[in-house]
């Protein structure tokens, strides 16, 4: 941030008094910019068997799959969230079910929510955001192609916990960069099971 959104002043980065952290403080009326990690919630749609993805029309990963899912608006609640992603990117409406994973990117300053869904009929097409939407068997998700590591993980468990047949766990972890920046890792931490 460079100029106060309140009066159009520079602003400087600093602790403000009673805090601990940097913030952008305006120099001129004072007023602290503060800057939130991002929520991103989606949802793992099912149909007969089934999981809807889609592949992105946008950056970042242009062209690779996805669930439906992307940044909570003011005034929703997560599950409108969810539901609202899948209408806007699949133009499918869906059922939101129990939130099924939470994965925290803190050198992107997100928070990611994926829940489980049904959709409530098979009407799905690409949205806006969308190149292309396809159901898939488990065994022929594009494993290769899946745009986001929080989204790999999240379609991998769930794809075991169903061959299992045991039910649905939650699932939450954190998802940092390697050494080399090349390759997200996943480090979960074990939760007793939810479902």
């Amino acid at each position: 941030m460079n100029y106060c959104s309140h009066c159009g002043a520079p602003l400087s980065l600093r602790i403000p008094a009673g805090d601990t952290l940097p913030r952008y403080v305006c120099d001129r009326c004072g007023a602290i910019h503060y800057q939130n990690p991002k929520i991103v919630v989606g949802c793992i749609p099912e149909w007969e068997g089934e999981i809807l993805l889609c592949r992105r029309a946008i950056e970042p990963r242009h062209g690779l799959w996805t669930i439906p899912a992307g940044f909570m608006e003011n005034g929703e609640t997560t599950l409108q969230a969810a539901a609202r992603e899948t209408l806007e990117e699949a133009n499918a409406r869906v059922n939101v079910g129990a939130l099924y994973a939470l994965y925290n990117l803190p050198h992107y300053n997100q928070v990611y929510l994926i829940f489980l869904a049904q959709l409530a009929d098979a009407g799905y097409s690409p949205g806006g955001e969308s190149l292309e939407t396809r159901l898939f068997r488990p065994e022929d998700i594009p494993w290769e192609q899946i745009a986001f590591q929080a989204v790999h993980h999240s379609l991998s468990q769930f794809v075991m916990e169903r061959r299992q047949g045991k039910g649905f766990h939650f699932h939450m972890g954190d998802i940092v960069p390697n050494e080399d920046d090349s390759h997200a890792v996943t480090l979960l931490r074990p939760l007793p099971s939810l479902c």
